[in-house]
C-alpha cells in the first residue's frame, strides 16, 4: 500500500514513521525546506539557547532506515482521491492507495495598516525564527502582539537576546485560554521582573507606523509603542484549503471520525488541521495520539482516539506554570490555595464531586497528581478538603 502524508510537522512525521514500520511504501511531504523538526522547541533556537541542527526529529539516516521517502519544499497543490493521484507545484505526480492530512496549521496575520513593513513578522516556522534571530539587536524595541503561549515565548527569548521587548494583548491578563486572571497576574508580574518585559494589556492594535521601516505600533486609544519590531502571535487557523479543493467535508478543520478517516474513503487527516466532534486541537500531545490512531487505522487496525484532558506549560525556564481541563468554567465549584508571599497559587475547578480543571503556579510538582484524577474521572469528595496541598496529604484525609 502506497501512503501519501501530506505535512512534515510533529504530526506527519509520527504517522509516517508508524506506517513505515509495518512496512508499506511512505512519501512525506512537507513544504518547508528543513528535515522534520520539533516545531514547540522553537524558542530556544530563537533565544540562541540550541541550533536549528539540536530540533531535527528525523535526520536523512532515520528517514531512510524507516523507508520513508522524504520531499521536502513540496506544496501539493491538487488531490484526487478517486484516482489517487496527488500534483505538486512543481507539477510533479505522486501517486497513493491511501492519504493522510497533516497539513497543521498556518499563522493569523492580522490586516493592520503597515503589516507589510519590513521588521514585521509571525511566529510559526523554522524560517520565521531564523529571519527573526537575523534581525534582532542588543537594544532594539520589539512589540509582540499576542500574550498567549506562543507570544510569550517569542517574548522571552527576544528578551533573552537583549531586546527591549513590550507584549500587547487584548485581554487583561496573559494566557487567558490556561490561566485564570490570578495565576495570569502572577505569571505578568514574574515575567516583568525576570525576564523584562512590559506589558500593554487590554489593548487593541490598530496601525504598524513606519515608512521603510517599522518606527511604532498604534494602539486603538491612540497610545503609540515605539518598536523596530512587530511579532504577531496572535493565534493559527487549521490549513484545509487543498482539503476543501480535494471534496473532504470542512468546518473550523478538516472533518474526522473516532478513527481520523474523513468523509473521503482512503484519506485522513490528524493534527491541527483536524476536527474531531466539533474541536480542533492546538497542542502536540493530542496532535501525536492522533498520529498513532490514525497510523493504527492505516495498518488495518481497530483504533479510537480519545481526548484527554491534555496540559499546558509555558516553555520558558525559571517559569513554574501549568493547567489542564477546564478553566474558569461557569458551572463549576473552584478550590483556592494562594500565597503571594512565595508566589505560590493553586485553583481546582470541580462539578460532581470530580476534578475538571487545575492551574498551578510556582509550584507545579503535583501536576501529575491532578492530571490523572481528570483522566480518571474520579470523585474527589472525600478528599476535598485538603486537595488543594496535593498528593502528600491525602493519606491524612
Amino acid at each position: 500500500m502506497r501512503v501519501l502524508v501530506i505535512g512534515a510537522g510533529p504530526a506527519g512525521a509520527r504517522c509516517a514513521e508508524r506506517v513505515a514500520e509495518a512496512g508499506l511504501m511512505v512519501t512525506l511531504c512537507g513544504t518547508e525546506p528543513a528535515l522534520p523538526y520539533d516545531r514547540i522547541a522553537l524558542g530556544r533556537v530563537l533565544s540562541g539557547e540550541a541550533e536549528v541542527p539540536a530540533l531535527i526529529s528525523h535526520d536523512i539516516a532515520r528517514l531512510r532506515a524507516l523507508g520513508i521517502a522524504y520531499r521536502p519544499s513540496t506544496r501539493i497543490a491538487t488531490l484526487d482521491a478517486a484516482t489517487g493521484h496527488a500534483v505538486t507545484a512543481r507539477g510533479d505526480t505522486i501517486d497513493f492507495d491511501r492519504a493522510v492530512f497533516a497539513t497543521g496549521s498556518e499563522a493569523v496575520r492580522l490586516p493592520l495598516p503597515g503589516a507589510g513593513l519590513p521588521g514585521v513578522f509571525v511566529y510559526r516556522s523554522m524560517a520565521d525564527v531564523i529571519a527573526m534571530r537575523r534581525a534582532v539587536s542588543d537594544g532594539m524595541r520589539v512589540a509582540v502582539i499576542g500574550g498567549g503561549l506562543l507570544g510569550l515565548e517569542a517574548a522571552a527569548a527576544l528578551s533573552q537576546r537583549g531586546a527591549r521587548v513590550t507584549v500587547v494583548h487584548a485581554v487583561g491578563w496573559p494566557m487567558e485560554r490556561q490561566l485564570d486572571p490570578m495565576a495570569g497576574a502572577l505569571l505578568a508580574r514574574q515575567l516583568g521582573a525576570t525576564r523584562r518585559l512590559a506589558f500593554a494589556m487590554p489593548a487593541r492594535s490598530e496601525a504598524i507606523e513606519g515608512d521603510t521601516h517599522v518606527r511604532a505600533l498604534r494602539l486603538a486609544d491612540g497610545a503609540r509603542i515605539p518598536c523596530e519590531m512587530v511579532v504577531m502571535a496572535v493565534g493559527v487557523r487549521p490549513a484545509i484549503a487543498l482539503a476543501r479543493d480535494a471534496g473532504l467535508a470542512v468546518a473550523r478543520g478538516i472533518v474526522v471520525d473516532d478513527a481520523m478517516r474523513t468523509s473521503v474513503p482512503g484519506v485522513l487527516a490528524i493534527g491541527e488541521c483536524a476536527e474531531h466532534r466539533g474541536v480542533v486541537c492546538g497542542l502536540v500531545a493530542p496532535a501525536l495520539a492522533m498520529a498513532e490512531t490514525a497510523a493504527a487505522t492505516l495498518r488495518g487496525e481497530a483504533a479510537i482516539y480519545a481526548p484527554r484532558a491534555d496540559p499546558t506549560a509555558l516553555k520558558v525556564s525559571g517559569i513554574d506554570v501549568w493547567s489542564a481541563g477546564e478553566i474558569e468554567p461557569a458551572d463549576a465549584e473552584a478550590i483556592t490555595l494562594s500565597d503571594a508571599a512565595i508566589g505560590r497559587y493553586r485553583r481546582l475547578w470541580l462539578r460532581g464531586g470530580r476534578l475538571i480543571g487545575a492551574v498551578l503556579y510556582g509550584d507545579t510538582a503535583d501536576a501529575p497528581f491532578y492530571l490523572n484524577l481528570m483522566a480518571e474521572g474520579r470523585d474527589v469528595t472525600s478528599m476535598r478538603a485538603l486537595l488543594p496541598f496535593g498528593p502528600a496529604f491525602q493519606d491524612a484525609a
